[in-house]
């Protein structure tokens, strides 16, 4: 070998070693992404989740009965607030004048009521007196048909001594005069019978009358009491309370502002327990029922897990309870997916984060299937 070939093989690079690096870590993120891709396959198999829920609570809102200017008010934005305690006050002046006006009328239907009870008093009084004239009339009608039939008899018999000539002229006229005055006398007793009688019965119907009077005072009695009651209660309404215990949103009246009835001025929201209201599609309806296992992540405590349970499905989606539900018989039918509201409620009523959940806050649901 001469000398340019040992320099030709002493200059030939060395063979480079095989490098493993890259197909370890293409198995390592193979490994790993099929491991997580398991897990999420296994893992949707028994769960559903969703982020479309939030918290809700009963909220109260707060409302004038009545009309008027507000005077006081007595709460601040957020305040702690327990059942009964006065939220505003309205000015009264209005409502009090009222009340006086319905105890006056009330006064003059009883003063009334006194006046139809002695009428009708004077009445029974009158028909009691009329009744007896009758009866005195009857008995004195009896006497004079005594005294008619004597005088008659007593004609007879001077008629036929006359006839004899065993009496005089004179005493003859004298009987047939008395006679006479004794049945005039009988018709005069029964005219004033028939006088009292109709004035008995008159006195009967002005008692009727008189008692039906009285009724329709006492049904004004009523009316003006209730319109006193009425008074009352809106007396009280110009002192608005709060419903029930709770916080008080923003409070939005001033002083000087005038209410209308209904107008609603904020709300109270409950110091009752809180529950979550989840958004599921309804292809993830199938397998979910009530009462399975739901874990609650909220985005304001993230390292904290709620525990819940399914407590009731909506009775329709909430498309339906839109202001303006879609109409699929108009238009083009575009199919769109819906979703259903799930109420879900905590199991840990006592847990110390439930106290501090707002209704609103965003939450993210995971409902065990199995």
């Amino acid at each position: 070998m001469d000398t340019n070939q040992t320099a030709g093989v002493a200059n030939e690079p060395a063979p480079k070693k095989k490098s493993y690096t890259f197909p370890i870590i293409l198995a390592v993120l193979v490994i790993v992404g099929g491991t997580w891709g398991y897990t999420k396959y296994n893992h949707g198999l028994h769960h559903e989740e969703t982020d479309d829920a939030q918290i809700d609570a009963d909220i109260s809102p707060v409302i004038p009965r009545i009309s008027g200017y507000i005077t006081e008010i007595k709460v601040k934005d957020n305040q702690l607030v327990h059942k009964g305690d006065t939220l505003i006050v309205l000015d009264n002046r209005d409502q009090q004048i009222k009340l006086e006006q319905a105890e006056a009328n009330l006064y003059a239907s009883q003063g009334n009521l006194v006046v139809a009870n002695a009428t009708t008093s004077a009445s029974v009084a009158s028909g009691s007196t009329y009744v007896a004239n009758v009866e005195v009339a009857e008995a004195q009608i009896e006497q004079a048909k005594v005294s008619v039939w004597r005088t008659s008899q007593d004609l007879v018999r001077y008629e036929n001594l006359i006839k004899d000539h065993s009496i005089t002229q004179q005493e003859y006229e004298q009987a047939l005069a008395a006679k006479q005055t004794a049945e005039r006398q009988l018709q005069v007793l029964i005219s004033q019978k028939n006088a009292a009688q109709r004035q008995a019965k008159a006195a009967t119907s002005q008692t009727a009358a008189t008692s039906r009077q009285t009724g329709v005072v006492n049904a004004t009695i009523k009316a003006r009491q209730a319109d006193i009651d009425n008074a009352k209660l809106n007396l009280s309404y110009t002192i608005i309370t709060a419903p029930t215990d709770g916080h008080v949103s923003k409070v939005n009246a001033q002083l000087g502002q005038y209410l209308q009835a209904g107008q609603s001025l904020f709300s109270i929201i409950a110091n009752s327990q809180p529950w979550v209201v989840a958004n599921f599609k309804e292809t993830q309806l199938t397998k979910m029922k009530l009462g399975q296992n739901v874990k609650i992540h909220i985005d304001a405590y993230p390292d904290h897990v709620f525990e819940a349970k399914v407590a009731s499905f909506s009775p329709a989606t909430g498309a339906r309870f839109a202001l303006l539900p879609p109409d699929n018989a108009s238009g083009n039918f575009v199919k769109v997916v819906q979703r259903l509201p799930i109420r879900i409620e905590f199991k840990e009523s006592k847990d110390e984060f439930i106290q501090r959940l707002r209704p609103g806050m965003n939450v993210f649901v995971d409902v065990e299937l199995d």
